[in-house]
């Protein structure tokens, strides 16, 4: 049978072979996503970590009484040992394996999707990114969408309308309110187009392609940039055109990732942020390009029977994610533009959308269902980061002769190349970005991890990637604080830096254990 015979036969709003695609790519997202997290989660929140979750858990125990399951739902509350820790990644692993393998989808990813918020719930600070709440949101509403069954190809029945909308208005959402958002933050980066001059060497963890990205001339940056806004507000509407206009959306958002993911280290968002466009598009653009031809198997036989109550089930839960999504759009838009910055047509129009909507939503719908991190507002970068402070761990002997550690993949020695880590996430290292960028606000934290250092911890140790902390324990440390670029091409070839730092003072005295 020709590729021709059965795209002719394939069902109006069947595609089986990108539904079967996106389930298998979700399924290696979700590998990366627990492997990534397995090798760092008893560093980060074990019972040696530098937040233990069961420390947490106890404190917000006796702080919420019998609200707390609900406020911090995860199955850490059955056991918050290093144990159940490992035991939820690595059913996340398998659980990947099989979603992979197209084994009983819709279950698999119930399953992935517990995991997660499980071990989303005990990390605390490091695992409260967008990407994570965008996993969790992508697997929750893919659900409905992926094949019944106990395999993935032996379900021939098309997925509902409602479904294949939840996902489509999910990728609408998530491109457009990146977009959006920087517009309606008034930053004057991103509206005087100047955004990229900065974007390369403040990112969290930036590459070494990072370094050669951010010495193009200021017009490629600035056509890079309004190119972004093109991808990133006005091609979202493509999804409303139809079967064309989903494939542009789709294609140009893929393309623009791929050129995020070379340039910069953003863990699995970007490869994730792709597949959740792998939807929009259909078996009869896809042939054109997959090689060979798609087994006749997944489109013929016998259509499983979705009894009516199953179908008002399925169109019910997926209209009120739907609706929950469009509260979660509008309270994003409405909360980014600071007072007195938008164009009274702009806040006019925001004012009435939270009267109708937020004055409401909110309250009886969106709050309630908050601590589930699942159905979310998104806009990363919204406002751009202009300067990069950074946080420098030096140590000490005797409190007078100072050296520093050097953390595996954020900046550190200036003459060290930035590494391209991505698809991995090294959470420590990002969060250290975080900290340096408001170090009152993450002061908790850091002091944590100077008395795990100071305790010369094992698990510290890999984290950082400093093995002589576990092997001779500093007697002092202290938090030095610096300001980093990235250093001219020719200094670069000159002295072969890749970084020029200027020290800003300290944030911390000298800290120690020693009585």
């Amino acid at each position: 049978m020709t590729a021709e015979s059965l795209t002719a036969a394939t069902p109006s709003g069947n595609d089986p072979l990108v539904r079967s695609i996106y389930v298998r790519a979700l399924g290696g997202i979700h590998g990366i996503a627990f492997l990534s997290l397995w090798v760092q989660i008893h560093g980060l929140v074990g019972e040696q970590g530098i937040l233990p979750v069961n420390s947490y858990l106890r404190r917000a125990g006796e702080q919420l009484g019998r609200e707390t399951y609900w406020r911090l739902p995860t199955l850490c509350w059955l056991n918050a040992g290093d144990g159940m820790l490992t035991a939820l990644c690595a059913a996340g692993t398998l659980f990947a394996v099989l979603l992979v393998c197209g084994v009983a989808p819709r279950v698999v990813l119930l399953g992935l999707w517990i995991a997660y918020l499980s071990l989303c719930v005990a990390g605390q600070n490091f695992l409260s990114f967008q990407w994570d709440t965008l996993l969790l949101e992508t697997t929750l509403c893919s659900i409905p969408y992926a094949p019944r069954g106990l395999w993935t190809g032996r379900d021939p029945s098309p997925p509902l309308p409602f479904a294949r909308w939840l996902l489509w208005l999910l990728a609408f959402k998530l491109m457009f309110l990146s977009g959006v958002t920087k517009l309606l933050s008034g930053d004057e980066t991103w509206l005087h187009g100047t955004a990229l001059d900065y974007h390369y060497y403040t990112q969290p963890i930036p590459s070494w392609v990072s370094w050669y990205v951010h010495h193009q001339p200021a017009l490629f940056h600035k056509v890079s940039l309004w190119a972004m806004f093109v991808v990133e507000v006005a091609l979202p509407f493509l999804v409303f055109v139809g079967r064309r206009g989903r494939v542009v959306f789709a294609v140009s958002t893929i393309v623009f990732m791929a050129i995020i993911e070379a340039t910069g280290n953003f863990g699995f968002f970007n490869l994730l942020t792709a597949v959740v466009c792998v939807p929009l598009l259909n078996d009869d653009w896809l042939r054109r390009w997959w090689p060979g031809r798609w087994p006749s198997s997944a489109l013929h036989g016998p259509p499983l029977v979705r009894p009516r109550w199953r179908t008002w089930l399925e169109n019910a839960c997926c209209s009120a994610l739907l609706f929950v999504s469009l509260l979660a759009t509008v309270r994003e838009m409405e909360r980014t533009p600071p007072p007195g910055k938008m164009p009274s047509v702009v806040s006019g129009t925001l004012s009435v959308l939270d009267r109708l909507l937020l004055s409401w939503g909110e309250p009886l719908v969106l709050n309630p269902i908050s601590s589930f991190r699942t159905i979310n507002g998104y806009g990363l970068f919204r406002v751009m980061t202009t300067r990069r402070p950074e946080i420098v761990i030096e140590y000490s002997r005797d409190g007078l002769t100072w050296a520093e550690y050097e953390f595996c993949y954020k900046p550190g020695g200036i003459d060290r190349a930035p590494p391209i880590v991505a698809p991995y996430m090294p959470r420590l290292d990002w969060q250290m970005w975080f900290a340096a960028l408001n170090p009152r606000g993450n002061a908790g934290w850091m002091s944590s991890l100077a008395s795990c250092i100071l305790d010369g911890n094992p698990q510290t140790a890999r984290l950082m990637g400093v093995p002589e902390i576990a092997r001779d324990p500093p007697q002092y440390v202290q938090f030095a604080y610096y300001e980093y670029k990235f250093s001219a091409p020719d200094e670069q070839r000159r002295s072969g830096n890749w970084w020029v730092r200027t020290r800003l003072g300290e944030l911390t005295g000298p800290l120690s254990k020693r009585k």
